[in-house]
């Protein structure tokens, strides 16, 4: 899986997630993105074109070298500075309280601690700071959930140790955030076990008074 899963998926999944079709679900999680911002799973950089004006810096936390060089172009042609900062979302090398904004994009469903990565990004988001997100997961019908579940070993060997039964706001609000904004919804185009979509914001807990 060494030379699969560094060098040939980086590519499969540069072409999925730049499809034209996911572009304006881009747009959404981005809109409200404000100061400095971690984003984690940072791909190939997709995000890139779409990170408003009021947003300060971005720490691209990426694990795949190729993910980053594939991004190269996107980052020297943005207007926000860029930084590949870190490799691992379970382990994040900044100071606690360090940044306003995070994003994630079809990230969550590989992380293998996902839970301990939330923990990470709620203590580097100040109190008060906003994870975006945009995530695939569990299913809202019984009748795609038993699908997901028939098909997610074989998703996983395919595509890095990607889940499909992730429940993702139930994951957010576990690691303390609240869920403030979340829309539910299939996206267009893809089958439905792999197309459950959570598109919303999640609030960091305010310091205790």
């Amino acid at each position: 899986m060494g030379f699969y899963a560094n060098e040939v998926l980086p590519r499969i999944i540069d072409k999925a997630c730049g499809m034209r079709s996911v572009k304006p679900l881009r747009q959404r999680v981005c809109d409200g993105l404000t100061g400095d911002v971690i984003e984690i799973g940072f791909g190939s950089g997709h995000n890139v074109p779409f990170y408003p004006a009021s947003v300060a810096s971005v720490a691209a936390v990426e694990p795949a070298d190729l993910g980053w060089q594939l991004a190269r172009r996107r980052v020297e042609a943005s207007t926000v500075p860029v930084e590949r900062s870190g490799l691992d979302g379970e382990s994040l090398p900044f100071a606690d309280d360090s940044f306003d904004s995070a994003l994630t994009t079809w990230t969550l469903c590989t992380i293998p601690d996902v839970a301990g990565a939330l923990q990470e990004m709620r203590r580097v988001l100040r109190p008060g700071g906003r994870l975006h997100f945009l995530e695939h997961g569990l299913a809202p019908d019984e009748k795609v959930r038993r699908r997901q579940l028939q098909l997610e070993p074989i998703q996983r060997r395919l595509f890095g140790g990607c889940h499909l039964t992730r429940p993702i706001v139930d994951l957010l609000a576990g690691a303390g955030f609240s869920v403030t904004d979340v829309d539910v919804f299939y996206e267009k185009g893809a089958p439905k076990p792999m197309a459950a979509a959570s598109l919303g914001i999640a609030v960091s807990p305010l310091a205790a008074q």
